[in-house]
């Protein structure tokens, strides 16, 4: 193994410094609302949605839900994983540097690009054509591999023997979650601007932007909850990140550690994804993962350093997952309403928010009347047409009667429609 780059410990500070390492070379990327979403969130599920759950039966959370989206897709090549890699980079010395870099984050051949660098980028041979070319166009020398952790790391070892290259660990490393955990101080910072100039934004719009202790709201005792101090307005009660190897929930958990605002983490179940929340709930990190969800930035196991954040119940506070059609569903309502443009993987968290019923319950109990104002980051955008044609594919009915080629009861009439 490759001499491992030095790194800061874990903590709101680290990040704070990871922060001004490699502010001039990501975007900040925006944070946006969404009413329409908000009352989706905010009213309760159907019945029918429950059954074969085990709120089959029960009555539907009604949570009131407040969202501000992280949009990440924005990010230089379109996802988070840059922040982290800019990070990795900058702390490794010049002499580290010469031998050029090697990792399976493609993120990491634009970083290297910048700073001049070789990139060795170990790919599994199913990656889209779009990230492959991409991951080129960087510059970087694509090295193929089988799609498991396990393949993708022999081939990294391989390539570390026969070049000499330095190992940058794509997200189980405390320089990436430094990197990555950057994103919740700028929507921490976001989210107050922002409710400052609209305080209708947050569901905390009648209370001061200051507290005291009489400005307590009292949890259910059943649950083990205790009182805590009232949210400000402008302050996130949560923030939900999708969870793949868990560079970015670690760092998320990190930066917002003791500030008030809880963060869970969210992943796809299709073909046992759900490594995080399996893990938890034994108490012990699941290592291997096979699946083929459509969320595929989500198809790595959490790593062994990660883990011991997403472990600790005082920093990640439960982790969620969603079915392949909630993720879907989630996506559509994305692209559709909000106009953003986004993969699979960047929604599992908004889709637990509109879909997990043991979730929404606990908002509903915790939030009481006045809800929750939540964070959302939607992670990346690293998708095309052709892939989301295919991911929506209906029948030719359907598909004429949504491009407006048909009338309600089928009938072809071309007519002058007002623009």
């Amino acid at each position: 193994m490759a001499d491992s780059p030095p790194s800061l410990p874990l903590t709101r500070s680290s990040v704070e410094a990871a922060h001004k390492a490699i502010k001039d070379h990501i975007h900040y990327t925006p944070v946006v609302t969404s009413q329409t979403l908000n009352d989706l969130a905010s009213r309760p599920q159907p019945q029918e949605a429950l059954i074969g759950t085990p709120f089959e039966g029960q009555r539907p959370a009604c949570p009131k839900i407040h969202f501000f989206f992280k949009c990440e897709n924005y990010q230089r090549i379109g996802a988070f994983k840059i922040r982290g890699a800019f990070h990795a980079l900058s702390r490794l010395s010049k002499e580290q540097l010469s031998r050029g870099v090697v990792t399976h984050s493609s993120a990491l051949a634009l970083a290297a690009r910048t700073h001049g660098i070789k990139a060795y980028i170990v790919m599994p041979t199913i990656s889209t054509p779009s990230k492959i070319a991409a991951t080129k166009g960087y510059g970087a020398e694509v090295i193929f591999s089988g799609s498991t952790s396990q393949e993708r790391e022999a081939v990294v070892e391989d390539v570390i023997k026969r070049t000499g290259a330095t190992l940058v660990p794509p997200y189980d490393h405390p320089n990436i979650i430094l990197g990555q955990g950057t994103m919740a101080l700028e929507l921490e910072r976001q989210v107050r601007e922002l409710v400052d100039e609209d305080a209708l934004l947050s569901v905390h719009r009648n209370q001061d932007s200051s507290t005291n202790g009489k400005n307590m709201t009292n949890a259910s005792t059943k649950s083990g909850f205790v009182p805590l101090p009232k949210p400000r307005s402008g302050h996130l009660d949560a923030v939900i990140a999708p969870l793949g190897g868990g560079g970015m929930l670690a760092g998320i958990a990190t930066a917002l550690f003791a500030t008030g605002t809880r963060v869970f983490g969210a992943e796809p179940s299709f073909e046992g994804a759900d490594d995080g929340r399996r893990g938890l709930a034994v108490n012990q990190r699941v290592t291997t993962v096979k699946t083929l969800t459509i969320a595929d930035g989500l198809r790595t196991p959490v790593g062994a350093v990660n883990w011991t954040v997403i472990n600790d119940n005082s920093k990640v506070k439960g982790v969620y997952a969603v079915t392949e059609e909630q993720i879907l569903s989630a996506m559509r309502l994305v692209i559709e309403r909000m106009k953003v443009f986004v993969e699979p993987s960047a929604v599992v968290g908004l889709a637990v928010c509109l879909y997990d019923e043991e979730f929404r319950k606990m908002v509903e109990l915790e939030g009481g009347d006045e809800g929750w104002d939540i964070g959302v980051v939607l992670s990346g955008g690293n998708t095309t047409l052709e892939a989301i044609s295919r991911m929506f594919a209906t029948g030719e009915k359907e598909a004429e009667r949504a491009e407006g080629k048909v009338g309600q009861k089928g009938e072809r009439i071309a007519e002058n429609v007002a623009g």
